[in-house]
């Protein structure tokens, strides 16, 4: 039987919505992976950095921006011992400077994932997908990687019906 991973990064804290800062428990990335959890008989793990950003907004997309820019890979607190279990990995994270967040990047190039089906899933504020599905083609060389599921952050807790057409759409509902 084939075996989902869903895969996440999520940042709580202070966080932008629709123009506004607000302070959240649980990241929007998170919001919806639970929602996923709910909908569809999945692993989950979450790709959380041994050095968090900030809490503060402002100065967590200085701190991303300098990684993107320096093209730095985050440690990670954890990392799963093998996905050769897993057919299809879900990938969810926010969208930060048009791309993934770093930490995102050291999880994918720990694993081949020649073979598996990825299905990214990407929240923001109105900057979409950016060019994360082509940057996980190319970190991800061998993998099929869907079209991805755009998700406004500031909706994400109202998202299900997306979230279930999607997963529908690539055969896991």
């Amino acid at each position: 039987m084939a075996k989902t991973l869903i895969a996440f990064f999520s940042r709580a804290d202070e966080n932008y919505f629709g123009g506004a800062m607000r302070y959240v428990k649980v990241g929007n990335t998170e919001i919806v992976c639970n929602i996923m959890k709910d909908l569809i008989d999945a692993d989950t793990f979450k790709i959380e950095m041994k050095t968090p950003y900030s809490p503060v907004y402002m100065t967590c997309i200085d701190e991303a921006k300098r990684d993107l820019r320096s093209k730095a890979r985050p440690e990670l607190v954890a990392m799963p011992e093998s996905l050769d279990g897993y057919d299809t990995i879900v990938l969810a994270y926010p969208n930060y400077w048009g791309t993934m967040p770093m930490a995102v990047f050291t999880f994918l190039e720990a694993f081949d994932f020649t073979g598996k089906t990825i299905l990214p899933l990407c929240t923001n504020e109105g900057s979409g997908m950016g060019g994360s599905e082509r940057d996980i083609k190319r970190t991800c060389p061998g993998a099929a990687v869907k079209a991805g599921l755009s998700i406004t952050g500031s909706s994400a807790a109202n998202s299900e019906g997306s979230v279930r057409r999607w997963l529908s759409a690539n055969g896991l509902l």
